[in-house]
C-alpha cells in the first residue's frame, strides 16, 4: 500500500482532539481500512518528518440513517491516533 493511501484525511474540528493535541501531543487522523499500525508510523514518520511514539486504532461502525422510507448504512471507517515523541509537532495549512 502506498504512503499516500495509508493517510486519508486529519482530524482536526473536534473539542477532544484539539485537546489531546495540546496536552498529550496525539493526532488523530481517518486512515485506510487494510492499514495495520506499522504503516500507519511509516507513513505519519516520512509525510510530516516527525518521530512516532505510539500509534493506537478502532474502526468506527456507520450509522444506519433513513432515507425516506428506507434505511441505508454509512460506510465504517478506521481512526488513528498518532502520540509523537516530546517536542515534535505537526503543522497543518490553514488550520
Amino acid at each position: 500500500m502506498l504512503l499516500e493511501e495509508v493517510i486519508k484525511r486529519p482530524l482536526l474540528l473536534t473539542e477532544k482532539g484539539t485537546r489531546l493535541r495540546e496536552s498529550e501531543n496525539q493526532y488523530f487522523f481517518e486512515v485506510a481500512l487494510k492499514a495495520n499500525k506499522v504503516e500507519i508510523r511509516k507513513a505519519i514518520e516520512t509525510l510530516f518528518s516527525v518521530k512516532v511514539d505510539a500509534v493506537n486504532t478502532l474502526i468506527v461502525r456507520g450509522k444506519t440513517k433513513r432515507m425516506g422510507r428506507g434505511t441505508g448504512q454509512r460506510k465504517n471507517w478506521k481512526k488513528a491516533m498518532v502520540t509523537l515523541k516530546d517536542g515534535e509537532t505537526i503543522e497543518f495549512e490553514g488550520a
